[in-house]
């Protein structure tokens, strides 16, 4: 007697169904989305962006002190971070998709191969949006055969290897291409309707700061510059400072820095319990935004424009690209900090008067 063909799709289904769960293989938007993309800012943030910031720290003290040993090396070992991003980005995402030690070591080579290789007929390498889909493709082939044979220490790198050099090549660049694509958009869309555009990319980006997803990862895979990443920092900057001084009543000086040189996401949570208090700190970003573009001419690179006030590399970045001088100093002041601040304030009081907003909403556990 022959087994029905829906007992044997179904007990296919369900042998692949354990199988995933054995090896912690979940698709779904959270894990690449939230986990991998999260950890992959992790990645770059130890490589691109803190490579940016030592470069640039020892270029500026070369200007005022001329040229020294300590300049010098400030400027090596920061293009050497820069120059292993992929490196980086490959680790950090193997280690968001909760990969074993051999997939994880074997994914720094595929975040390097993801982000230098060139695609077919693309005259694009894949950049940090193609180290990051190497690697996750990589990883979740390495996850699958790890520890599955008497060979493992051969098995498993060299599968890691091939199937992310094999995303590398076929998806990397594609990829890489399209979203360098959409942040070309966006920029000359900025440029054309610096009001608008001011608006939107200050609030769309700031709201990606304060989800758990990382802003800095996306800012950087599109590589915004220009008008577009001023915006896109000073939406970062409200999120940031705009929660750290509405919140202030709540959490006290732990809580201004946790979130105003930290993360607003830690008030994901709070976000969750009532959604009005996103309003002060979005708002703000929404005023703050055209202002930047149209009144000031804000600029940004693009490792900065995701990122705020966290660590001050939202402002290390508008150094870079303005110049740091006195008059780009209280502009920076201004409309990251100052402006945003006094904005959320004003709305949060507004909104607790009406009652949307109260005592206690946005208690951290600090």
């Amino acid at each position: 007697m022959t087994t029905p063909i829906s007992c044997k799709k179904g007990k296919r289904e369900e042998f692949m169904k354990e199988f995933f769960k054995r090896k912690d293989i979940e698709i779904s938007v959270k894990r690449y989305l939230q986990d991998a993309l999260s950890a992959m800012a992790l990645g770059l943030f130890a490589t691109l962006l803190m490579g940016t910031i030592l470069d640039v720290l020892g270029a500026q003290t070369a200007n005022l002190f001329g040229d020294n040993a300590v300049s010098a090396f400030l400027v090596e070992i920061g293009g050497i971070a820069k120059g292993l991003m992929g490196a980086g980005i490959g680790i950090a995402v193997a280690h968001g998709l909760k990969s074993p030690p051999l997939v994880m070591f074997s994914s720094a080579v595929t975040g390097m191969m993801g982000a230098s290789m060139m695609g077919f007929g693309i005259e694009c390498n894949g950049g940090p949006a193609g180290a990051f889909i190497a690697c996750a493709i990589g990883a979740e082939f390495g996850k699958m055969v790890s520890k599955e044979t008497p060979v493992d220490i051969l098995v498993t790198p060299a599968t890691t290897l091939i199937m992310g050099g094999i995303g590398a090549k076929l998806f990397g660049p594609a990829f890489g291409w399209c979203l360098l694509k959409i942040g070309d958009f966006i920029m000359m869309a900025t440029e054309w309707q610096p009001f608008i555009f001011g608006i939107v990319v200050a609030v769309v980006v700031g709201l990606v700061l304060t989800a758990p997803i990382s802003s800095a990862a996306l800012c950087i895979m599109l590589d915004l510059s220009g008008l577009a990443a001023g915006a896109a920092t000073v939406g970062c900057c409200a999120q940031m400072v705009g929660f750290a001084v509405a919140s202030f009543k709540e959490n006290r000086v732990g809580g201004l820095v946790a979130q105003g040189i930290g993360t607003s996401m830690l008030q994901v949570s709070n976000i969750i319990k009532n959604p009005w208090i996103l309003v002060p700190p979005t708002l703000a970003a929404a005023i703050v935004g055209p202002i930047s573009t149209c009144m000031f001419k804000m600029t940004n690179i693009a490792v900065g424009a995701g990122m705020g006030t966290c660590g001050f590399v939202g402002q290390i970045g508008t150094f870079t690209d303005m110049g740091f001088t006195v008059d780009i100093l209280w502009k920076v002041i201004l409309l990251q900090i100052v402006l945003p601040a006094i904005l959320a304030i004003v709305i949060d009081k507004f909104m607790r008067k009406t009652g949307k907003i109260k005592d206690g909403d946005y208690k951290l556990d600090l």
